[in-house]
């Protein structure tokens, strides 16, 4: 497999510290408010990634953490702690927030198909391994105390900034939105490990520690957790694009300093998803959640297909219109897989070759688009419908757009419709289950001499494009 690094700014084999293993990180979410749309879009091509993986051969250990402690409103320690806004928010404790935000997130990850991973770890479970890694680093002379906070000194290392080469002034304390000058700081890029005396008459979680009662920063929590629970070695670590810097920069800064060896080769970083107006995110505009999306009528498997369709380091417009596109491109998809016929036995060299040729071309920096139109292919492969099948439900083990099943409950659905119109009355056509139940309605409407019912599905069908012609024993249909 190649794939973009993020650290490397270039298209890269994939390789692992341990050869066939994966030793895997995401960024969870802060668990002070519902998940947007475009939060999620970073998680669902994770997924796609980690079953991908799976799917190439590889055994994989994918861990998560779930941020309920530390993250304040800037990414770079300033501000009010997110988890304490969401409980004033609320009227609520911090822990109420933390769990019901927590299974929030994981439904809509389970509406959207994406897998929980083999580890995931709230922040405040691991601050034993937070203290252990920043009492080694003050130790070492890479972490110093200031103000009651315990920081890290970026000018212990030789290279502080991983993603980008920037000029020393680029990133200079206050330039960044949201930014507030601390006096605390050596340099303007060191960053809090332990945090004792900012914010601390508001915070509700706090421990105590060698430099006193406080909590960690936000940094230090996937550093620990990874460690706990990948080992020294990462091969690959995965978020958004805007967690690059400060976050995952410090993360490194951190990790290297304390293991003294390197971290984690590999970064893979989703672009944002945008609204017309610019980056969606939960204070501007309508808040785009699956529950909304539900709410408005799709599918919400119909947004993880919208997300296919594009390279996830591309930017992605969402508008209604855009997704209207996706959610009507998936129906029909659907329509034509139940149009299939769960029937004759599987050609293994046809199924095998277009395996292959999936693992090829998806293998190529995760192309989530031309995995889309490999399922389009296997449609039109010149094979039985049970070899298709096969081929789409192997595809839908990296996709998880429930092909199958969906197309399934279709068929089912049309039988149903079909046995209900009266036993002989058949309906032929392109093989699409919903026209199939309408012309089903047309004629039990003129069964029941409702006539004007009858011609009010027929001038549908015909909006639509349908033309059907009544035949002996049922009717037949096709689009013109």
């Amino acid at each position: 497999m190649y794939l973009y690094n993020s650290a490397t700014h270039k298209k890269e084999e994939f390789k692992t510290h341990t050869p066939g293993r994966v030793e895997m990180y995401t960024c969870g979410p802060t668990v002070y408010h519902f998940a947007h749309i475009g939060n999620l879009r970073s998680y669902i091509m994770e997924d796609v990634l980690e079953k991908y993986l799976r799917f190439a051969g590889y055994d994989v250990n994918r861990v998560m953490n779930i941020t309920d402690v530390g993250h304040l409103s800037s990414d770079a320690d300033t501000g009010e702690d997110k988890m304490l806004k969401g409980a004033k928010r609320e009227n609520k404790t911090v822990m109420d927030i933390a769990k019901f935000y927590t299974d929030a997130f994981f439904d809509d990850c389970r509406k959207l198909n994406i897998k929980t991973p083999d580890v995931v770890q709230p922040a405040t479970g691991c601050i034993g391994e937070y203290i252990q890694i920043i009492s080694k680093l003050v130790e070492t002379g890479y972490a110093y105390l200031a103000g009651g906070n315990v920081y890290f000194d970026s000018s212990k290392l030789e290279r502080y900034y991983i993603f980008n080469d920037h000029d020393e002034d680029d990133l200079a304390v206050g330039v960044r939105e949201g930014v507030e000058e601390d006096s605390n700081k050596r340099n303007k890029n060191d960053f809090v490990l332990w945090f004792t005396k900012s914010k601390f008459e508001d915070q509700a979680l706090k421990w105590d520690s060698p430099w006193g009662v406080g909590y960690p920063g936000w940094h230090i929590e996937c550093s620990g957790i990874s460690m706990k629970y990948n080992g020294e070695y990462l091969d690959l670590h995965c978020g958004g694009v805007d967690n690059a810097f400060p976050h995952h920069t410090n993360e490194i800064a951190q990790s290297e300093s304390y293991l003294g060896h390197p971290w984690c080769p590999h970064w893979f970083h989703v672009h944002h998803l945008n609204d017309p107006a610019g980056k969606m995110s939960k204070s501007k505009g309508e808040f785009l959640t699956v529950s909304l999306l539900e709410e408005k009528g799709y599918d919400p498997l119909a947004y993880r297909w919208f997300c296919l369709q594009s390279h996830y380091r591309k930017t992605l417009v969402f508008s209604w219109e855009n997704l209207d596109n996706a959610a009507a491109a998936y129906t029909k998809l659907l329509n034509r897989v139940a149009a299939l016929k769960p029937e004759g036995d599987v050609d293994q060299a046809v199924f095998g070759e277009y395996r292959e040729k999936f693992l090829q071309q998806v293998g190529n920096d995760l192309n989530t688009s031309m995995a889309v139109t490999a399922v389009f292919d296997a449609l039109k492969a010149k094979t039985n419908d049970g070899t298709k099948l096969a081929i789409i439900g192997e595809f839908d083990k990296v996709l998880s757009m429930s092909l199958l099943e969906k197309a399934a409950a279709l068929r089912e659905k049309a039988a149903q419709a079909v046995q209900s119109g009266g036993g002989d009355y058949v309906v032929t056509g392109e093989g699409d289950p919903e026209i199939d139940a309408k012309v089903l309605a047309r004629y039990e409407a003129k069964k029941a001499k409702n006539f004007a019912e009858a011609d009010r599905i027929r001038d549908e069908l015909k909006a639509q494009g349908i033309e059907v012609t009544d035949v002996k024993g049922g009717a037949s249909w096709k689009r013109v």
